[in-house]
């Protein structure tokens, strides 16, 4: 910033022939006065910024007038997911300028998870990568012409969730990143991943079977998960606990009615419930 010089008092008049004092050097005074204030209107304004912005750290160089708004900078996605098995997670929320060729989102994996695709990869102009290990994969964009977006919709990354999580957790340090063609950040973020439930398996009776309506009902779950057993108008029948082995049982209160019944079993773990498939059966004679 050019400092200018500052207007001084003019000099009083004189009666008589002493020449005027000759005006000294510009008070620093009031320009040190506005340094104060420009520096504590600088340190408020970095304190009004959201939590995740200001604590983001430096933008690097390079950076146009996309960042003028924050909420370009935030991605995300969330996805639940149950153990041993994969799901999708997609990232959206871009809501920069267009990027060109050479653009490219890269996605972290979170603990206990390791990507194992790009469902997106040849299609749409944009080419996918997983590292060896599934700890992260790209999507890239190497259309000739034109320019990718990155706004038009979700992302999608096929994650595995390690057999061994609890439903329940979040598995963390699941990140997100966007950059330009030179490999700029342009905007950056996060997905959420939850460890779902598996569904709980109603094995006794079997389907297609002809039982007594006092019959004992069983199947397995994950262990200590809670089993109710509902019939086909979601009312409840028996439930019972999930042993450290997994299975779980229980016997109705009431009898089932005669004919046919359809019973599906519903379990509940740490925040997290799932509800298994619908067993078809036949109840041949109630008992008092």
């Amino acid at each position: 910033m050019t400092d200018r010089t500052f207007p001084h008092e003019p000099s009083s008049p004189t009666t008589d022939d002493t020449p005027s004092p000759r005006p000294g050097p510009p008070s620093p005074r009031p320009f040190r006065q506005r340094l104060g204030l420009l520096t504590a209107a600088l340190v408020a304004g970095t304190a009004l910024l959201p939590p995740a912005v200001a604590s983001a750290g430096p933008l690097p160089s390079g950076f146009g007038s996309d960042f003028g708004d924050v909420s370009v900078r935030v991605l995300g996605g969330a996805a639940t997911i149950v153990p041993g098995r994969s799901g999708l997670v997609e990232i959206g929320g871009y809501k920069g300028a267009a990027l060109p060729a050479g653009s490219s989102l890269r996605l972290t994996a979170p603990a206990g998870a390791r990507i194992t695709g790009t469902p997106l990869a040849d299609a749409a102009g944009f080419q996918g990568s997983v590292t060896t290990d599934g700890a992260s994969g790209t999507y890239t964009y190497v259309r000739d012409s034109g320019a990718g977006s990155w706004r038009d919709s979700g992302y999608p990354f096929a994650l595995a969730v390690d057999a061994r999580a609890v439903p329940g957790t979040r598995l963390p340090g699941c990140t997100v990143l966007l950059t330009d063609a030179g490999g700029r950040r342009r905007a950056s973020g996060g997905c959420t991943v939850t460890v779902g439930m598996p569904g709980p398996t109603l094995t006794e009776p079997a389907g297609g079977t002809f039982v007594s309506g006092a019959g004992r009902l069983a199947g397995t779950s994950y262990p200590g998960a809670r089993v109710t057993v509902l019939d086909a108008a979601e009312h409840r029948v028996c439930g019972g606990v999930a042993h450290v082995d997994g299975a779980w049982s229980c016997t109705p209160n009431t009898p089932l009615p005669r004919g046919a019944n359809r019973l599906h079993a519903s379990a509940a773990f740490n925040g997290v419930s799932a509800v298994g498939e619908d067993v078809d059966f036949t109840v041949t004679a109630g008992t008092a």
